[in-house]
């Protein structure tokens, strides 16, 4: 079994600044009840959260946090013993809580504590102030997954991402432009919540199966109007690729290159997209197909559900963690978050 310092968990409190949230939500201090041994809950309503957690024991710890609908917010994080570390991070709380067309999930804010020796010290939740978010608009390779083995690239995201900065993951399973521009759950919901400022992410592809090229461009360029018609920056990811192999070991076929049945291909599209427009483009087609080809084909099983479900196309935690990082790299290599906001360790 885990272990965990309770004796280190001393206190769970909520900042004055929540005088933005309804009155209700102070009926009751939120202390060391809210917490168990794993987990936290705190009745809160749906916003953006700033997190500071102290993490350590009286022995040696390492602690890691997820949230929500199976978020990583913070990387395993180790303690020597006595020793106290501080972290902080910013979550952002929505209904439904995980994929948009999903259920709505458990209302407030929870936060799932492991780590191979976790010991929480402290924890504090208090409204963000001035956080830039960072729209994700995807599909299922991109969504925050409900269940075990699968996981999304922008489920992994938000632990390496620093207080001021959030993932708000608007990825839904299944989607392709042609459903995510009509679905009112989608688009017309996301659309209104960017503001100046904030980043969205768009990666749609794997299910454009029957969409031809015209429709496909005008569709990713409608996005990309709507993001810069609120003000927001769009950011045009080419999709991660599929572990596709031919014979001599590379992935050079259209079914891992996201060519469609009509001869689409996504990914040139995509980059032809952004080339006209001036759109900051995340080719992660070319970067996860360069990392699936330098592993092999036995190796890169590990990156996909390969061997727990014979899918070449869905990433297991692993992953998606690894794909994460890559888009990481790019918004720090394109200043498009400031490298201070951005977990390096």
């Amino acid at each position: 079994m885990r272990r965990f310092a309770l004796t280190a968990l001393v206190a769970v409190t909520l900042g004055t600044a929540l005088s933005a949230v309804p009155a209700h939500a102070h009926q009751r201090p939120l202390d060391l009840s809210d917490c168990t041994a794993t987990a936290c809950h705190f009745d809160l309503p749906p916003g953006t959260y700033d997190v500071k957690v102290l993490l350590g024991g009286d022995t040696a710890s390492s602690t890691s946090i997820t949230g929500e609908t199976r978020r990583a917010l913070l990387p395993e994080t180790a303690a020597e013993a006595g020793e106290r570390v501080a972290r902080s991070f910013t979550v952002n709380v929505r209904t439904p809580e995980g994929e948009p067309t999903g259920p709505d999930g458990t209302a407030g804010l929870d936060l799932a504590i492991g780590g191979s020796a976790p010991a929480l010290a402290d924890i504090k939740v208090t409204p963000a102030r001035h956080t830039r978010q960072i729209f994700l608009v995807g599909d299922s390779t991109v969504c925050d997954q409900p269940g075990d083995p699968y996981s999304g690239w922008g489920q992994q995201l938000p632990q390496f991402l620093r207080k001021g900065v959030s993932v708000a993951n608007y990825a839904d399973s299944g989607e392709s432009t042609v459903s995510y521009l009509q679905n009112p759950q989608l688009w017309a919901t996301v659309q209104p919540l960017i503001h100046r400022g904030d980043l969205v992410l768009i990666q749609l592809a794997h299910n454009d199966k029957t969409t031809d090229g015209a429709t496909y461009r005008a569709n990713l360029e409608t996005l990309v109007a709507g993001v810069r018609e609120k003000g927001g920056t769009p950011v045009l990811v080419a999709p991660i690729v599929r572990r596709w192999f031919n014979s001599d070991g590379t992935l050079n076929n259209g079914t891992a290159l996201l060519v469609n049945g009509l001869g689409v291909d996504h990914p040139a599209v995509t980059r032809a997209v952004a080339a006209a427009h001036d759109v900051p483009l995340i080719d992660l087609t070319a970067k996860t197909k360069s990392l699936v080809e330098s592993l092999g084909v036995e190796a890169s099983k590990a990156l996909y559900l390969y061997n727990e479900k014979r899918d070449n196309t869905h990433t297991s935690v692993h992953g998606a963690t690894v794909y994460a990082e890559l888009v990481r790299a790019e918004l720090v290599t394109q200043h498009l978050v400031p490298k201070g906001l951005v977990r390096v360790g």
